[in-house]
């Protein structure tokens, strides 16, 4: 069944009382929805701009307990991440694989602190675990990491998380929502709340395509709205304080040339006491992340110079490599929204989650990370059935399933970008479209845009370019040379004319100029 902005709208215009609305439509919100709606209950999600816009198509792209939690003694968190890690490679194996990650050592005390530390890692995911850790001589190292730093190695630690497209997940996502029967829009933004007798009832919200305003009545309502929790809990309670740090990571997209392995790299401690990673995905290395504190959410973060900085010189000190502008093909931001307790640097803030509920019912599910994304939907909506009066239903999204999921060993030797599609590939490919790539330098083609439009809910350039693929993410000059192209096929496909074509690319160019370093 095609997803179609139509089909919500003529949903949401019957007038009826949802069981649960949920605002936000990223990692957290779908999580919910997905858990709302395999309980059976009658579930919409609305989101102000597009699934997984902010920072859930900005992560690093690991599928993780959490190495430097553990180094916290934040065991909870590790454990729960771990147990999530194995759901999600077991439900959706086409998007989410093992990867073997490779911590250099320069020192002797290293080899032991670290091995013994990721030999726990290993056994605190018990059967769920991706594989055991070993200790690597200096030879092995370099074999598996052929560009490090070699001055100083005393070997290294090799151990096994996982990674995945976080924005194709999100998609994933949302079409398993919509084979559960449940609802969801994008570009439907909450401008209130509506309450009566101190309770909240609903939301009032507008479709931002056409300016027509909604009033949408629920039994209870989730605010899952990540880094902007907090403009929606000041619509239900305008005085409430603080309540999220938030914090901002960079990464940069470079040549695997810099990087010539399958396998990912792990710095445990950088000058600033961070994690760093450099990973390979979809055939380019990923390298991140930072952490700095910034004073408001931004829909589109930009890269401070101090993080710029950091990545500059810590791909100097570990790969050797002296950048020039050119040789990162894309950089972005993105923000992580941390509960506050007490003070100290982001760093140092829990991953945990929070479920709050307000006064007047409205449900807050805000913090963690990707990894826990699951859990937290299945927090939230245990709340939700207590305070909505929800017949009572178990989770059973531990075990479910997302949509597309397919063996892995059917897709394996498919190029990662062919692979996200898992079971529907073959429709994909069956789409009547020409064949040619839409640039030489990146895999996308024609059909896959026809795609978004029909099934996946696309509705702009950037959709496309950003989240659909991860054209934007892996080459951004690349994917402003793609625009005019993708512009022209989406308006074929939506009935667009040739001014919104236009004030597409102009829309495009002007996002894409965020992600090209300039120096």
């Amino acid at each position: 069944m095609s997803l179609t902005r139509k089909a919500a709208l003529e949903a949401i215009g019957e007038g009826r009382q949802w069981d649960v609305l949920v605002l936000g439509g990223g990692a957290t919100g779908l999580g919910a929805a997905v858990e709302a709606a395999s309980r059976g209950y009658r579930t919409l999600l609305i989101e102000k701009h597009d699934f997984a816009k902010g920072t859930s198509s900005r992560s690093t792209k690991l599928v993780h307990g959490g190495v430097r939690y553990l180094e916290q003694m934040n065991i909870t968190l590790v454990l729960d991440a771990l147990r999530e890690r194995g759901y999600m490679l077991r439900n959706a194996p086409h998007i989410v694989h093992r990867l073997d990650f490779v911590v250099p050592v320069y020192t002797w005390f290293g080899l032991p602190y670290y091995g013994i530390g990721l030999k726990v890692y290993e056994w605190l995911s018990g059967k769920l675990s991706f594989g055991p850790s070993k200790i690597l001589s200096v030879k092995e190292t370099l074999a598996h990491l052929p560009t490090i730093k070699q001055e100083g190695l005393k070997g290294g630690i090799l151990y096994r998380d996982g990674q995945f497209d976080d924005a194709r997940y999100a998609i994933s996502l949302l079409r398993t929502l919509e084979d559960l029967g449940g609802f969801a829009i994008n570009y439907v933004g909450a401008t209130g709340l509506i309450q009566q007798n101190g309770e909240t009832v609903g939301v009032y919200s507008i479709d931002s395509e056409t300016g027509q305003p909604m009033e949408i009545l629920a039994k209870v309502v989730i605010n899952a709205t990540g880094s902007f929790t907090e403009e929606v809990m000041r619509m239900d309670e305008p005085g409430e304080g603080s309540l999220l740090t938030i914090s901002q990571g960079t990464h940069f997209v470079l040549d695997r040339k810099y990087l010539p392995s399958a396998n990912a790299l792990m710095i445990p401690k950088t000058s600033d006491g961070r994690v760093l990673f450099a990973i390979p995905w979809h055939d380019h290395l990923v390298v991140g992340t930072t952490d700095e504190a910034v004073p408001t959410a931004s829909l589109e973060p930009h890269a401070l110079l101090k993080e710029r900085e950091f990545l500059i010189d810590h791909i100097h000190r570990f790969l050797g490599a002296t950048l020039e502008p050119t040789d990162v093909l894309s950089m972005w931001s993105g923000l992580r929204p941390l509960v506050r307790e007490g003070s100290g640097s982001s760093s140092k803030l829990s991953r945990d989650h929070k479920v709050l509920i307000s006064k007047s019912g409205l449900i807050t599910v805000t913090g963690g990370k990707w990894t826990t994304y699951r859990r937290m939907g299945e927090d939230a909506i245990n709340k939700a059935a207590t305070q909505g009066g929800l017949a009572a239903s178990p989770s059973r999204t531990s075990n479910l399933p997302l949509h597309g999921a397919i063996a892995a060993d059917a897709v394996a030797s498919l190029p990662e970008s062919d692979r996200v599609y898992g079971s529907d590939l073959a429709a994909l490919n069956a789409i009547d479209a020409p064949d040619e790539r839409l640039h030489p330098e990146l895999p996308y083609r024609a059909h896959e845009v026809l795609w978004a439009a029909r099934y996946e809910m696309a509705r702009s350039v950037e959709d496309v370019l950003a989240r659909r693929t991860r054209a934007l993410f892996l080459n951004a000059r690349a994917a402003q040379w793609m625009a005019p192209k993708v512009a022209a096929i989406l308006a074929q496909e939506l009935g667009r004319d040739e001014a919104w074509q236009q004030q597409q690319v102009r829309s495009f160019e002007a996002i894409a100029n965020g992600y090209i370093y300039n120096g």
